[in-house]
């Protein structure tokens, strides 16, 4: 039986779904049972718009109840799920659902006439489905079909294929096009123990959406979720004061989020935190970028202790490793251990396996590897048949803890010495004025790159530079230094909070034949 048809037989009468009004969210509060009606309706909408069992269904949109039932109705008919950055511009847009195969897209109004405006360019698409306002030509408006549809479960044919289930999450793009990593199914032993050391297993779970639900951490959590029978509460676009107020007002115990949206939640005004109360908060993860010791050191000042994990991962290999609460400030720069089947190693440029505490590039083992890249021969990097690579430059300590130096392609080369940006840029998020840091190689004449410094200040704060490179100077190894130093209003990231170095560093090396 279908997860969400359990709960529904089981705790129909449960908020499934609280949106909240903050940030253009249409309010609602949804049972299971009605999810349950939702999806169904929406499944036989699917089919009606065209997608057959085995296909893939594109949805955009900022988050919303119209996303979550799009989640469940797609496994239902066994859809394969690709979610598409509400963020991008037409040709982004265009690319994914082309590259994906799509056969059906759900777009929120919003969005919907940027699809328009390139929907004679996608040749596989059969039917557009639209969401939450005006439908434009040539699209089928959700409030017009979905309610004519009948509310029991879809029947589909089980022999055309397809996995309950499926996704197709397009990679960043931090180093170029975005990648369609297809996964059919997941490892519920692995799962399992995921859960179990995220203390995720606990009764009663209420879950708030502070990432977008496009990105593989927040979408994975929020459904995690909903597979326990917990209660998802819905923030359109993050909003740090509306954030406080939820997690307050429905006693959240869980979420995810990057490490962007926690500095936007302690840079808020001390009567705001003051009035915050997250006694609730059971577990509360943060990923999908580095999170930087002194940001860890202020959440848990300003918000509390005992509910903060980390932990590390990738959309190809889905989770790696967890950091406890009481690992916190124990181990400072670490991104936790492995748990349950997982493994991991490190190995020099000759292949031979590394030594404790010696830095080398980061294999992983696991069963909750994606199946492939769509549509590319591309593949990760591999030592043997097992073990898994995304360019990662790691050590592990006596302990077993693993530390990330950084992305193999960000590591600068100055005069033929190993130097990681990310060991910089902790350093740098320590000095209190600094809000935001990207640190990266830029050509020089003599030593090939140097190291250069762009910094984002806090709001009100004020910048010394040359304070700013005392400070460093006095933690920081000279060879590994900045030269330069600038100052930006804003640092290039996804909405998932990653750094897009690439877009700086083509600054610096669009016209030299080293670049990187």
């Amino acid at each position: 039986m279908d997860v969400l048809t359990q709960h529904a037989h089981a705790n129909g009468g449960k908020a499934a779904v609280i949106v909240d009004e903050s940030g253009g969210g249409r309010p609602s509060a949804t049972t299971f049972a009605e999810l349950e009606v939702l999806a169904n309706q929406l499944g036989h909408a699917l089919l009606a718009s065209g997608a057959r069992r085995g296909d893939r269904i594109a949805w955009c949109g900022p988050n919303s109840l119209e996303v979550i039932a799009t989640l469940h109705a797609s496994r239902k008919v066994g859809l394969t799920s690709v979610p598409v950055s509400y963020r991008f511009n037409a040709s982004e847009m265009q690319y994914v659902i082309d590259n994906s195969d799509a056969t059906v897209v759900v777009v929120d109004a919003e969005q919907a006439p940027l699809l328009a405006s390139v929907r004679d360019q996608l040749p596989s698409v059969r039917g557009v489905l639209v969401f939450g306002g005006e439908a434009p030509a040539g699209c089928a408006a959700w409030d017009t079909l979905v309610p004519a549809q009948p509310d029991t479960a879809p029947v589909v044919d089980d022999g055309a294929g397809g996995a309950a289930g499926a996704t197709m999450i397009y990679t960043s793009g931090t180093t170029g096009k975005p990648k369609g990593a297809m996964r059919t199914g997941s490892d519920a032993g692995a799962i399992g123990a995921l859960l179990t050391e995220l203390g995720l297993l606990a009764p009663d779970p209420v879950h708030v959406t502070t990432g977008p639900l496009y990105h593989s951490g927040p979408l994975s959590f929020a459904l995690f979720a909903h597979a326990l029978a917990g209660t998802i509460v819905v923030l359109r676009k993050f909003d740090p004061t509306s954030w406080l107020r939820l997690v307050k007002e429905h006693r959240v115990t869980d979420t995810f989020s990057a490490p962007t949206q926690l500095k936007r939640i302690v840079a808020l005004p001390p009567g705001e935190l003051a009035r915050a109360d997250l006694s609730s908060m059971r577990t509360l993860i943060a990923n999908a970028a580095p999170v930087p010791y002194a940001l860890k050191r202020e959440l848990i000042t300003k918000l509390g202790e005992g509910f903060l994990y980390e932990v590390y991962g990738s959309t190809e290999l889905g989770v790696v490793t967890v950091l406890h609460p009481e690992d916190q400030l124990r181990k400072p720069g670490s991104c936790g251990k492995t748990y349950g089947p997982i493994e991991v190693r490190i190995v020099r440029d000759d292949g031979t396996e590394a030594e404790l505490e010696e830095p080398g590039e980061l294999f992983i083992r696991t069963t909750l590897e994606m199946d492939g890249y769509h549509r590319t021969d591309e593949q990760l990097s591999e030592h043997g048949s097992d073990w898994k690579s995304v360019g990662d430059v790691a050590y592990l300590d006596g302990e077993g803890f693993l530390y990330i130096c950084d992305r193999k392609k960000d590591m600068i080369i100055c005069g033929g010495v190993n130097i990681y940006p990310a060991e910089i840029e902790a350093v740098i998020h320590e000095h209190p004025a600094i809000l935001d840091v990207a640190v990266l190689g830029v050509p020089d004449e003599e030593w090939g790159e140097r190291v250069h410094a762009i910094v984002q200040p806090r709001i009100g704060a004020e910048l010394d530079l040359e304070e700013l490179r005392a400070f460093v100077e006095a933690r920081v190894g000279s060879y590994k230094r900045p030269r330069d130093y600038e100052v930006r209003d804003e640092l290039p990231r996804t909405e998932s909070g990653k750094l897009l170095k690439r877009v700086l560093r083509d600054e610096y090396w669009r016209d030299r034949e080293t670049a990187v």
